[in-house]
């Protein structure tokens, strides 16, 4: 099918296409449309590490993620909205989403207090003491002049108690009140968080909390915290399908090339992870035929492409010997050739997927997928 699409109203979410539980759709922001399903590439700082925006496009990316946390704490959001607002700030002129600040508050453990009011914590850069409540989170991602804004939640560790399950998911919608009240940017999107640990009556409980509000989009958070992925995998065909099918549904921080195929056929829509380029600089690449580790001895004289089936800009100018040369030199263009390697890939497996899905074989490209990413995860 044509992927030209009639000219969509902001927040509208048009499904394509389904097979089974998996999704093609197309989301509209203040900055344009983008098709789902969709990876996000993490901008933390207001830049995705060594890549450059045109290279981002390059790669087919369509979603940058900022966080609010670390914008908060440098430069600070008034001096990004002096700027023009995080778009022209980093040149970026694509959709952006911000995540709440709430998951790296949470990480901070002992530097932080929480009350029913927000989180006061110490800054990791310096140990300021500063202070997020809901509506601080909104005021934030609002100065950034973010397209899709998270909603403030909590996230707990893996483990935690029926009790601190329940208290935390109220407490979180509470904090979803208060954002939704505090929104008053009209270009920007609120979308609410689903917590629930790893118990589908948990989260069957706060979905139905979290849906309560009608929001232009739902997210599924409190995953990768430490707990077994495979209860992951097995937990997400039970509750993706029971967020509203009009609304695109966002899987938070997840995951590995296996996870994100598994958690399409389950249903989601848009993901986000720090995983492709933080494995990249560590000299980690994904590839068709398995994960791989380029220090590897075996590759020092090995003349080939880095992914024989790849056809980004690393694969097609350089060797494994090269690429490893660079990174056991320590030298800053390796971390570079390896990103644009691990983002394409990650963006070629989602453009394959919405084909996939287009054309009604989703099931044999799944399979596949899984054939060779279950090989991939099982190497390092």
């Amino acid at each position: 099918m044509s992927t030209a699409q009639p000219v969509l109203k902001l927040g509208e979410f048009k499904l394509h296409k389904k097979s089974g539980k998996a999704r093609r759709a197309t989301f509209m922001t203040a900055h344009g449309s983008f098709e789902t399903p969709t990876f996000m590439a993490v901008g933390t700082k207001a830049t995705v590490k060594a890549m450059t925006p045109e290279e981002l496009k390059d790669c087919g990316t369509q979603v940058v993620l900022g966080n609010t946390y670390h914008l908060h704490l440098r430069p600070g959001e008034k001096l990004i909205k002096k700027m023009g607002g995080l778009h022209k700030f980093m040149n970026w002129n694509g959709p952006i989403l911000t995540d709440s600040g709430g998951f790296q508050v949470f990480s901070l453990s002992g530097l932080r207090k929480m009350s029913e009011e927000g989180v006061e914590f110490s800054s990791h850069l310096d140990g300021a003491k500063y202070f997020i409540s809901p509506e601080k989170s909104m005021e934030i991602q609002m100065d950034l002049g973010s397209d899709i804004i998270m909603a403030f939640d909590e996230c707990l560790q893996y483990p935690a108690t029926n009790d601190e399950i329940k208290r935390s998911m109220d407490l979180t919608h509470r904090w979803l009140l208060r954002s939704h009240k505090a929104m008053t940017r009209d270009q920007s999107l609120l979308f609410g968080i689903v917590q629930g640990g790893l118990s589908l009556e948990h989260r069957k409980y706060s979905l139905q909390q979290v849906t309560s509000v009608d929001l232009p989009g739902y997210a599924l958070g409190g995953f990768s915290v430490g707990e077994p992925i495979h209860l992951m995998h097995e937990l997400l065909p039970d509750i993706a399908p029971l967020m509203p099918e009009n609304k695109p549904r966002y899987l938070m921080g997840v995951g590995t090339p296996l996870d994100l195929i598994i958690s399409i056929d389950a249903g989601v829509d848009m993901f986000d992870c720090v995983l492709p380029t933080r494995v990249a600089r560590n000299g980690t690449l994904y590839t068709w035929q398995g994960r791989m580790s380029i220090k590897r001895q075996e590759y020092k004289e090995d003349a080939g492409p880095l992914d024989p089936e790849c056809d980004c800009y690393t694969c097609k100018n350089y060797s494994r010997a090269y690429l490893r040369h660079l990174f056991l030199s320590g030298e800053i263009l390796g971390s570079r050739l390896n990103t644009i390697h691990n983002l394409h890939f990650y963006m070629t497996v989602m453009a394959k997927a919405r084909k996939a899905l287009e054309e009604d074989r989703w099931e044999s490209f799944r399979d596949d997928c899984l054939t060779r990413f279950v090989r991939s995860d099982k190497q390092s």
